[in-house]
């Protein structure tokens, strides 16, 4: 049965289940404010040739570490890289280093145009990773919401791993929702940039969602799992206790936690393959 606008609104609006995401999204900013004032960085490093491509950059404290490259999230719409530099003292203490990457928003950039920018940044990232303080064989890309969708669209990349957090996979229910009412995407769009419709690639991919999202979030996730597992692509998927669809992403640079210890143990392994 189809559902309705009602319905499908409801079920691409995170908030709705959330505890209080005004609370969360405001804490993102002072503690992303607080990362910049008192890590070494670099501000609004240029990765290509589109205004909105660029990037921080936090180096790791010893050459040769892994690098986690971040993409934010916000329905493709909303937040921006100045909100997604929290992560970083977590896992520039875990030994990362950490990049927020930027790749402009709807109504401004169409949707395969933010697609391409965070395939050209992560490419960056591998191809300069060695200036970065990396090394190209241990290049992560992690992002939550609309950002695990962007880095899912760059699968095929040489990463070393992925980590997609409260992920959309299949964009054909944005297409009758208010999320599309700034994006504008068509239905051969939707069919274009949704992962679940395209090859998955080779690098490991841990999927994670909170326990308080909606149900179409939960679906997802077990319909892109499942996905990857037929392609023969390596997949963890996580239900984290007691989380939603925007503090979990607190727990990327907490090794304390299920899916921070994660991300430590994919890096301790080492490099691809």
């Amino acid at each position: 049965m189809t559902a309705t606008r009602a319905e499908l609104d409801r079920e691409l609006s995170p908030s709705s289940v959330a505890v209080d995401a005004q609370a969360t999204l405001a804490r993102y900013r002072l503690l992303s404010q607080a990362a910049r004032r008192d890590l070494t960085h670099r501000v609004d490093v240029r990765y290509g040739p589109h205004p909105a491509e660029v990037l921080h950059h936090f180096p790791p404290r010893r050459p040769g570490a892994p690098l986690l490259v971040f993409v934010h999230g916000g329905h493709w719409q909303e937040s921006s890289k100045e909100d997604a530099c929290f992560p970083a003292p977590g896992l520039v203490a875990a030994g990362f280093g950490y990049l927020a990457l930027g790749y402009g928003l709807a109504p401004a950039r169409r949707l395969p145009e933010m697609s391409a920018s965070v395939r050209r940044g992560l490419a960056w990232a591998l191809d300069q990773a060695r200036a970065l303080g990396g090394r190209e064989d241990a290049v992560f890309a992690a992002g939550s919401s609309a950002g695990a969708h962007l880095v899912a669209m760059a699968a095929d990349l040489p990463l070393a791993g992925m980590f997609l957090l409260s992920g959309l996979y299949d964009l054909a229910p944005v297409v009758d929702s208010y999320v599309n009412d700034a994006l504008g995407l068509t239905r051969v769009e939707a069919r274009e940039q949704s992962p679940l419709l395209r090859p998955p690639g080779e690098a490991p991919v841990l999927l994670a969602v909170g326990e308080h999202e909606t149900g179409e979030y939960h679906r997802q996730q077990r319909r892109y799992a499942a996905w990857l597992r037929r392609a023969g692509t390596p997949v963890t998927e996580l239900v984290v206790a007691g989380r939603d669809h925007f503090d979990l992403l607190f727990d990327l640079g907490d090794p304390t936690t299920e899916l921070g210890a994660a991300v430590v143990r994919a890096a301790e392994r080492g490099s691809r393959g």
